[in-house]
């Protein structure tokens, strides 16, 4: 098989990761694995294997002639199966279909907008569908819309996987006190409601005031990221949130934490809860999207309802009080990621899924 990867950008974020993901643990065992990235490059670059093919096409409007064309050429030289087009760059591999019908699509819904999906535009994405072999969706909400409103059969949910990082360089050093930092991993995004952040960071000031918060993940400088610092000063919480924006070394960022949170109002399966698992750190969530198949509560983590501050803030404070509590719960979160979100099994069940296709024919 020869598969190539299609993403927007290579900024840092879950359908990111998951595209490089993807590229890098395919390039162990496939003819051909590669990697476009359309519009930009980022931080995620240098995250890319040896062994993936790479190309940025640099395109510079949605509909670019010259970029799709490049693209085209890229897939018929390289004898491309699959373009496996992620999230929004589902329409870049549409364009290419219409141009080069023999190349197959396989698009790859990160949607972390999984309990707002009423809202989705999806008109495009509808006629672009009849044109889709295969959709690979990252959590069962999703998998039930694609089923419901799109035109393609073959449907498939692949839980995210996550590898750990052995050439990352380590360039974020985090404020605060060691052994006493607390890490959200999440781009400023309205979904990731970091105002639950604050409310439970204005709580345990009060009761806990050396422990600090570390915000890492993308800063779109927009009117979110706007009220988020505004609260930070409004809540007298200068000296205990820090926001850091997009940084590369997150294994690096991890390391340098006790205790991992996603305060997220909607969920896929995030990336980042993964990587803590890896890492073995424990973790306190709010309970949406795939997060409660992963997490059970008091046994490897702890999972509170959406919004519920008191109970955030509740189950932080146990793991703050209890150094053996955050060791075991961290190991069996690190057991539980290495059985159900292994790179070998979630590969192993993708080339299963596109061989049957390929057999249904």
């Amino acid at each position: 098989m020869r598969i190539l990867q299609i993403i927007d950008s290579l900024d840092i974020g879950g359908a990111e990761k998951m595209a490089i993901n993807y590229a890098n643990s395919l390039a162990k065992s496939i003819e051909f694995s590669g990697l476009v990235a359309t519009r930009k490059e980022g931080n995620l670059k240098n995250q890319i294997n040896e062994k993936v093919n790479y190309l940025f096409l640099n395109r510079k409007k949605t509909i670019d002639f010259n970029a799709i064309l490049r693209l085209k050429k890229y897939c018929k030289s390289n004898k491309i199966d699959y373009l496996q087009a992620h999230s929004s760059s589902f329409f870049t591999a549409f364009l290419v279909k219409l141009l080069y019908p023999k190349i197959n699509i396989i698009w790859h819904d990160h949607n972390g907008l999984s309990e707002f999906l009423s809202t989705r535009k999806s008109v495009p994405l509808k006629i672009a569908s009849y044109f889709f072999k295969g959709i690979v969706v990252v959590n069962y909400q999703l998998k039930n819309w694609a089923e419901r409103t799109l035109n393609c059969k073959n449907v498939i949910y692949l839980a995210n996987f996550t590898t750990l990082n052995s050439n990352e360089q380590k360039e974020t050093f985090l404020k605060g006190i060691d052994g006493k930092r607390i890490l959200c991993l999440a781009n400023l995004r309205f979904q990731k409601n970091h105002f639950l952040l604050l409310e439970v960071a204005e709580k345990l000031k009060e009761s806990h005031p050396d422990w600090t918060f570390h915000l890492v993940g993308k800063d779109f400088n927009d009117d979110y990221s706007s009220k988020i610092k505004s609260e930070i000063i409004a809540k007298n919480l200068s000296d205990t949130v820090f926001v850091y924006g997009s940084k590369s070394d997150t294994q690096n960022c991890i390391s340098q934490c006790e205790i991992a949170i996603l305060t997220s109002q909607s969920e896929g399966l995030p990336v980042a809860l993964l990587e803590y698992g890896l890492n073995s750190k424990p973790v306190v969530s709010t309970e949406v999207g795939e997060i409660p198949l992963i997490i059970k509560n008091g046994e490897n983590g702890f999972i509170v309802p959406k919004f519920d501050a008191d109970a955030f803030y509740l189950s932080l404070k146990k793991l703050i009080e209890n150094d053996e509590l955050r060791m075991k719960l961290g190991q069996e979160l690190n057991k539980t990621i290495i059985i159900n979100n292994s790179e070998q099994a979630v590969i192993q069940n993708y080339t299963n899924w596109l061989q049957k296709i390929e057999h249904a024919e």
